[in-house]
């Protein structure tokens, strides 16, 4: 527990003077968000804060994963091994996130990466980590279920569309939540530091050293995304915090429980969802405008409340989520 706690530590140090390096250096290359004139009145302002903040959590977990590695090649090499897919999963949606905000921000391309290439590239990492989850480490089709506190087996015909599923909801979700200065680095922590405590829990090493990682780089980069926020996280954030959560939660065979630890972007997506499925049926909208959070924003919330509220719920969730694992 000792070295977890200090990598944790090292994971914020790390990631903190990243973002001091950083962000002078996006604000530099002017690579800056672009509101939606519709949007909230209040986030014209943002306009110009440097976007593409994601890479500072990616490199800060990426170099004390690799410290994590060297450490645990001397005293425990299986758990140094294991570490390597969920950190590859998480890279490889990271750098299509990378991808998608370098073609908008920089070259200026406001499509950004096809939505058809962004999507196959999602699926085809998503497809090698179920398959090597499965087959390279032996974990088998099991999915454990909360409040029943059991095991089913899932065919393997039926587990791998379901694992994929998991996979791209749960960071189109993630990519939905972020919208306000902290919102999804503040839920995401959470939602994370949950996953941990349940691999402490079910005595996953590699998953309890990882998550360990991912909560001090996110506290990290929280310093500079909180209101008002220096940088954004961005696609590349956004995906990659995405690919942690469900990546864990598969590792661990918990992905049902995201439905309960994960109930605000579950929420932002049914948000989304219901907006657009009432507004192409009579014309009108449910909310003044989705995801949820910029509903509250545009009805006199303001962002620190929004986050606040929504931090609370997913603490509260998680806690829910603990008792029934």
């Amino acid at each position: 527990m000792e070295f977890k706690t200090t990598i944790l530590l090292l994971s914020f140090v790390i990631t903190m003077v990243l973002g001091l390096i950083i962000v002078p250096i996006l604000k530099k290359l002017k690579v800056g968000q672009i509101e939606r004139d519709d949007g909230p009145e209040s986030h014209l302002k943002k306009q110009g804060t440097p976007t593409m903040g994601g890479i500072i959590i990616m490199l800060g977990i990426i170099i004390v994963t690799i410290v994590a590695y060297i450490y645990y090649s001397t005293i425990d090499a299986e758990v140094a091994k294991n570490l390597i897919p969920i950190l590859g999963l998480t890279i490889g949606f990271g750098v299509i996130g990378f991808i998608d905000d370098f073609k908008k921000l920089v070259l200026k391309n406001t499509k950004g990466l096809k939505p058809s290439l962004k999507m196959l590239g999602l699926l085809i990492i998503s497809v090698i980590y179920v398959m090597y989850l499965i087959k390279g480490l032996n974990l088998g089709t099991d999915t454990y279920i909360p409040i029943l506190k059991q095991y089913i087996n899932i065919p393997l015909f039926a587990y791998i569309p379901f694992a994929i599923f998991v996979i791209l909801a749960t960071t189109n979700a993630v990519n939905l939540t972020d919208g306000i200065d902290g919102l999804s680095s503040s839920v995401c922590t959470i939602i994370i530091t949950c996953l941990t405590i349940i691999a402490i829990i079910f005595g996953v090493k590699e998953i309890t050293i990882f998550g360990a990682i991912v909560i001090g780089a996110v506290l990290g980069f929280l310093i500079f995304n909180i209101h008002p926020a220096k940088v954004f996280m961005g696609d590349t954030g956004s995906l990659f915090l995405g690919g942690v959560i469900s990546g864990i939660a598969l590792y661990l065979k918990v992905p049902l429980i995201l439905i309960v630890i994960a109930i605000i972007p579950v929420i932002e997506t049914l948000s989304v969802i219901i907006q657009v499925v009432y507004f192409k049926k009579t014309g009108k909208r449910v909310f003044k405008m989705a995801p949820i959070h910029h509903h509250l924003e545009l009805s006199d919330w303001r962002e620190n409340q929004v986050v606040m509220l929504f931090s609370v719920i997913t603490l509260l969730a998680s806690i829910v989520g603990l008792k029934i694992v």
